[in-house]
């Protein structure tokens, strides 16, 4: 073993490497995989005595460096770049990275969380899949109640009713059931119902609910709540409340804006209905609150002036690529 390395420090001091050729044979005579001199060294370590080895083996890792050495020194002389670095050809057109959007309903969900941020709300979500209770019971909509009519629901299990929640005031149940007034709550969500003839789509459509819970909450409260939501929307614009009816708040109001000259509605609100106090443990006598909600997606044709609401569902990259967001 001391002859052969002796003889290898030899060769790899007086071996001069002057082209491409001598480089390849230098560097396989010595390190080649099967028959290279130090990689044959390597595999005799096993026969050597084990108190020689350690040794031996830092004495055959220093020879392999100096040879590596001498190798990359030829390389750095002659310019010569590793085989493992791709070569490349700078004049060629790099690969562009095409950068993404953000979808209008989404860019519409994120202005009107900043909106309510900015005056308290905190923004909350919860389950699509719900029960009968915190869907309809506990919003003063027994199950005989014909309100019920006016949404048409898709039931995942019977006794217990387990369903595909229909509106986001779900999330207001459990809210108020966790915690103790006061509060302000914002929810966004997609809900459920079969409507084959809707403003909206026949199966899902996306609805923003909020509420706010306090010793001395008014309806003058609501009011100038949804008229800051819709100045921040849509900037001066005539705003009208009607009457109108809802199981889960009295009074109620449904709320119109002027849009193209004509009166069109969108949201409703109201006063929460005692009841619905009272069936997540709110004392009506102490504690008075407002709710409000809407539709995601006709809004958002009114602000974009978009004609038809089927081509949210189209995935249209043409149509997509459109909108960003302004952060």
């Amino acid at each position: 073993m001391d002859k052969k390395i002796d003889k290898i420090k030899k060769y790899i001091k007086y071996f001069h490497i002057k082209t491409s050729d001598d480089l390849n044979s230098f560097r396989g005579k010595l390190l080649g995989k099967k028959k290279g001199i130090i990689t044959i060294l390597f595999k005799e370590l096993k026969d050597i005595s084990i108190y020689k080895r350690k040794n031996y083996g830092i004495i055959i890792n220093e020879l392999k460096k100096e040879v590596q050495k001498k190798i990359f020194h030829y390389k750095s002389k002659n310019n010569i770049q590793n085989e493992k670095i791709l070569k490349y050809d700078p004049t060629i057109p790099g690969k562009s990275i095409e950068l993404g959007s953000i979808h209008p309903l989404s860019i519409m969900k994120n202005r009107i969380i900043d909106i309510f941020l900015k005056i308290g709300f905190t923004y909350v979500d919860g389950p699509e899949i719900e029960d009968d209770w915190h869907n309809f019971t506990a919003l003063n909509i027994p199950i005989y109640h014909p309100s019920r009519d006016m949404q048409d629901t898709f039931f995942l299990y019977k006794n217990p009713d387990i369903l595909l929640r229909t509106h986001t005031s779900s999330i207001q149940i459990r809210y108020m059931k966790k915690y103790s007034p006061p509060f302000r709550v914002l929810s966004i969500g997609k809900v459920y119902r079969n409507e084959t003839i809707s403003s909206h789509s026949n199966f899902m459509f996306h609805q923003a609910e909020g509420f706010y819970i306090d010793k001395k909450v008014s309806f003058s409260d609501l009011k100038q709540t949804v008229h800051y939501l819709i100045t921040s929307l849509f900037g001066k614009a005539k705003i009208r409340f009607r009457p109108s009816y809802f199981p889960f708040t009295e009074p109620s109001a449904e709320v119109d804006i002027s849009y193209n000259n004509k009166w069109l509605e969108i949201m409703g609100c109201g006063m929460i209905d005692p009841e619905v106090l009272k069936n997540v443990n709110i004392d009506p006598e102490i504690y008075y609150g407002f709710a409000f909600g809407l539709g995601i997606e006709r809004l958002t044709l009114m602000i974009y002036h978009m004609k038809d609401i089927r081509i949210y569902f189209d995935n249209d990259i043409r149509f997509l690529k459109q909108f960003k967001y302004e952060f």
